[in-house]
């Protein structure tokens, strides 16, 4: 394996010992590829999230990949589906705890003070702008109301542990309040309240997957209170939150977060039925927001006040 090579001089001996050529070259190529194997495993973070089931989620990991493409940042990231269902308490808990990386959810409190907040709100507000359903034959009663107290002569429902129930009975509209989600689509048909409230993008696909109940969207009323969705990391992943908020502002101040939301298929969709700037619209305080919600930065909400037609539109301001 060594060749050793005995050099003599004035005064001067010493050993050199040298590797085969071969042998050499094929050490450098072990080492090499190992480097790699370990520079690649350092720069390249995976960013676990839940499976992606619908076009709702889909959105959502665009905007992951949005993010990544405009931070500045020594690393390599990869987006990686976990094969589990878990609900929002179950992924804040895994956030902490380092099975998870990243999710998706509405801000509170309590999340914004045990995760990491990315600031930035996913839907521009949507969330917050909700257009009712309601039973087919019912439009005449609620295109009869002109005021917030017309309004709340009518039982909205909403789920029991939702953030969005003690938004509105802050306001003082009558609340009707089951446990489970489904239950809600067969009490309004069943007339035991008059209006489930969802968000813009959310009504249409509900009721056209309930044929055998008699349900439609309302046409003319619009209540609006402030909502933001976040990504939240774990609290101690910085870098990630980080890395997150960094590219996601370079998105929103380039234009490329606008288009990504306004082209996506279903808010795209669900905005041109919706017709706001046609809608009466509502104003309610939303109790439950948490002071650092960017209010003041009007770029990051949707904002059909720009349309003469919805400024001509706005109604009294509830509770604010």
């Amino acid at each position: 394996m060594f060749k050793t090579i005995k050099v003599t001089g004035s005064n001067i001996s010493f050993e050199v010992i040298m590797l085969s050529r071969f042998k050499f070259l094929h050490v450098l190529v072990l080492v090499a590829v190992g480097l790699s194997i370990q520079l690649e495993a350092k720069e390249t973070q995976v960013i676990s999230h839940l499976p992606i089931q619908s076009a709702q989620d889909q959105y959502f990991s665009e905007l992951i990949k949005l993010a990544i493409k405009h931070a500045d940042n020594g690393h390599k990231y990869k987006t990686e589906e976990i094969n589990q269902k878990l609900n929002q308490q179950q992924q804040a808990i895994r956030l902490n705890d380092g099975r998870l990386s990243i999710m998706w959810a509405g801000t509170t409190p309590d999340y914004e003070e045990r995760l990491n907040p990315i600031r930035i709100p996913l839907l521009k507000g949507l969330q917050g702008h909700r257009i009712f359903i309601i039973r087919a034959n019912d439009q005449a009663r609620f295109s009869s109301i002109n005021t917030f107290a017309d309004l709340q002569q009518f039982k909205a429902g909403q789920g029991r542990f939702w953030g969005d129930t003690s938004i509105l009975k802050n306001a003082d509209l009558p609340v009707v309040t089951p446990l489970k989600k489904e239950s809600l689509f067969y009490m309004v048909d069943g007339e035991r309240f008059d209006y489930f409230p969802l968000a813009v993008h959310e009504p249409w696909s509900e009721v056209q997957s309930r044929q055998d109940l008699q349900l439609a969207v309302e046409k003319q009323i619009l209540l609006i209170y402030p909502m933001a969705m976040y990504f939240f990391t774990g609290k101690d992943d910085v870098a990630l939150a980080n890395m997150l908020r960094q590219g996601l502002n370079r998105a929103v101040a380039n234009g490329e977060f606008d288009k990504v939301f306004y082209n996506t298929p279903h808010i795209k969709a669900a905005l041109k039925l919706a017709n706001l700037s046609e809608r009466k619209v509502f104003r309610i305080k939303n109790p439950n927001l948490p002071a650092a919600t960017p209010l003041d930065r009007k770029e990051l909400w949707l904002d059909i006040e720009s349309d003469n037609d919805a400024k001509k539109n706005q109604l009294v301001v509830a509770k604010m």
